[in-house]
């Protein structure tokens, strides 16, 4: 049973721990560690099939965590439309979909009212120019293009997008930026390895620039006292 007793305080849920552990076990052997000094967890692709649905649910309907359920979902606007509608049953908070207009006005399509926040992908933090240019991508600085990525979301529907911290200043000054989220990955706190990520930044400056959400990973679940850990990011948020 997850511990939510050790501290009177609420947790700070603008701090997203993403559970890239192999499995279901592993996430609850985690959250078990974390107890209540996190509200709020990113559960990925890669852990769909090792049981990531039902820890999602277990999370969310035991436990009173907040879940961002990171698909990154692209297909023809049906398909897009009919997973959605399947995972809005789950009562989840967040879920990604890549940034394409089709794909956005599909999901919110599916969303049908269910409370679940649609956030688009603008462009992912772990590439740069060069992968773009490998990937056949329009030609420009990958600042501008998250940026106008962003916007077209805004635009279509999305409920916020994600983006690297290095963007969100400038996605939030945009005029379809109000009243809409900033999540940002690719946050490591001082100190912390890149790993494989390519647009980073610390969380005090993330939120400083206009994020509502970090979405930290290994610097919270690859030490020696996870909880530790995710209460000195919290501790630096401004």
């Amino acid at each position: 049973m997850i511990d939510t007793t050790a501290h009177n305080r609420l947790p700070d849920d603008r701090l997203i721990v993403a559970m890239d552990v192999p499995n279901a076990l592993a996430g609850l052997e985690l959250a078990e560690q974390l107890g209540d000094a996190v509200s709020f967890y990113k559960i990925g692709l890669g852990m769909l099939t090792g049981g990531g649905l039902a820890l999602a649910n277990e999370l969310k309907s035991e436990h009173g965590k907040r879940i961002f359920l990171d698909m990154k979902l692209f297909d023809i606007g049906a398909t897009v439309e009919s997973a959605v509608r399947g995972l809005a049953q789950f009562d989840l908070d967040f879920l990604t979909v890549h940034g394409d207009p089709h794909v956005v006005r599909a999901a919110q399509e599916g969303c049908g009212g269910s409370g679940m926040k649609i956030l688009a992908v603008t462009i992912l933090t772990s590439l740069d120019r060069a992968d773009l240019d490998a990937g056949l991508m329009k030609a420009g600085d990958v600042a501008d293009l998250v940026v106008e990525r962003a916007g077209r979301a805004f635009d279509a529907g999305a409920d916020g997008v994600i983006a690297s911290p290095q963007e969100a200043a400038a996605i939030r000054a945009l005029a379809e930026a109000e009243g809409k989220l900033i999540v940002t990955p690719g946050v490591r706190p001082a100190g912390s390895a890149a790993d494989d990520q390519k647009r980073i930044a610390t969380p005090e400056f993330a939120i400083s620039q206009g994020a509502d959400h970090i979405v930290v990973g290994r610097p919270v679940w690859q030490v020696e006292s996870p909880a530790d850990a995710a209460r000195a990011i919290v501790a630096e948020l401004p």
